[in-house]
């Protein structure tokens, strides 16, 4: 049996929840996704692998390959969602709705959508003529703890030369984005009567210090590192919650800031957090307060291709656009760590990602599919 038309095959895709999350009562399996790509790769003629993610119940990639050599291509992207507000949609998420040019549910653009784009362009293609490997890879969590993408290169699974990630860019090719890490600082002291400040040390006002220190060092990392391809070129320290405290008459014995910083490519995330917890330490070091970092999530680095490999050029001609830059984290650099030059480009538009009533324009289908093709008799089959 071959496997069904693009629409059928977006709406199977839509239809199957998998959900990821740190909540847990959010996080889904991706099981249902996988297998619908399991059964509809082995129909186009891949050998495939569906493999759990070791530690991650319910968690799987599905790697799908033809043809072999030492270069090839990898076409890749999740196979999971970000959580939803229902209420907030104008139709049911997990339908694929037809409107005004544009289909809409739950994962169309971000980015279930694109092994459909993929498959589509691949059909009636004869495997058997490749002269390099083109691979499929689905992975598991990328919208929480990216166990797939890192599963991968645990173990150092070679896959190709040349990957494409299709997140949604509006087919426009990107280069390099942001790291990004979310770290908590915890400075606990000693609850007291507010009557005497004496009884106490107030972790609120050791607070105060770390966020003066914070700010100070944000202001000296954004004078040493710019980067002009980035629409805000310099690296970001984000304050994004605090609490502390109980009540107005007593000393705050505890108080937690939890903060976002996106590096450059360039810059080490690991040596940003050295250097982080040094000043903190510093700022905090006469006041008997005990200052804590704990991360968030496990950081995700910055990336950069360079402009002068194959895939990058090959991506510039086929768009006739000049590869960029963007602020949101891929899997990108986990690729990148497994040998492959890496670029991000695919349907759909990032605008339209993590929001309700997310939709794919169907006038970026065929054009997605054309370049798709390219890529393919360009690297698997000159």
């Amino acid at each position: 049996m071959r496997y069904p038309p693009l629409p059928e095959m977006m709406r199977q895709l839509i239809a199957a929840p998998s959900v990821s999350s740190v909540s847990p009562q959010w996080d889904q399996s991706n099981q249902a996704v996988i297998e619908l790509l399991s059964d509809w790769c082995q129909d186009a003629g891949f050998e495939v692998e569906v493999l759990e993610v070791p530690d991650f119940p319910g968690k799987y990639n599905l790697i799908a390959s033809a043809g072999s050599g030492p270069q090839g291509l990898v076409l890749s992207g999740h196979t999971d969602t970000v959580p939803f507000d229902g209420d907030k949609w104008s139709s049911d998420p997990f339908r694929l709705h037809e409107r005004d040019q544009r289909w809409y549910g739950l994962g169309t653009a971000d980015m279930k959508g694109f092994f459909a784009v993929v498959l589509e362009a691949l059909r009636g293609l004869d495997l058997s003529l490749l002269t390099q490997p083109l691979v499929l890879l689905a992975t598991a969590d990328e919208e929480s703890s990216m166990c797939g993408a890192r599963t991968l290169t645990e173990v150092q699974r070679r896959l190709g030369r040349h990957a494409v990630i299709g997140e949604p860019t509006g087919l426009k090719p990107v280069r390099m984005h942001k790291g990004i890490a979310m770290e908590a600082i915890r400075v606990t002291g000693t609850a007291g009567h507010s009557s005497d400040p004496r009884l106490g040390n107030s972790a609120l006002e050791g607070m105060h210090r770390v966020i003066g220190e914070l700010l100070t060092w944000r202001t000296e990392l954004q004078a040493r590192h710019h980067n002009p391809l980035f629409e805000v070129e310099v690296p970001t320290v984000n304050l994004g919650h605090i609490h502390g405290g109980d009540n107005p008459n007593r000393i705050c014995g505890e108080c937690e800031l939890h903060i976002d910083i996106r590096s450059l490519p360039g810059m080490s995330l690991d040596q940003l957090l050295e250097d982080m917890d040094r000043r903190l330490q510093g700022v905090l070091s006469d006041s008997g307060l005990l200052l804590q970092r704990l991360p968030l999530f496990e950081g995700i680095p910055a990336v950069e291709t360079a402009g002068g490999t194959a895939i990058v050029q090959a991506v510039e001609q086929l768009t006739n656009s000049t590869a960029g830059a963007v602020a949101f984290a891929t899997e990108a650099p986990f690729l990148n760590a497994l040998g492959m030059d890496t670029v991000i480009l695919g349907p759909g538009n990032i605008d339209q990602a993590h929001q309700p009533d997310e939709y794919i324009g169907m006038d970026q289908l065929e054009p997605g599919m054309r370049i798709i093709r390219d890529l393919v008799k360009r690297f698997c089959l000159a």
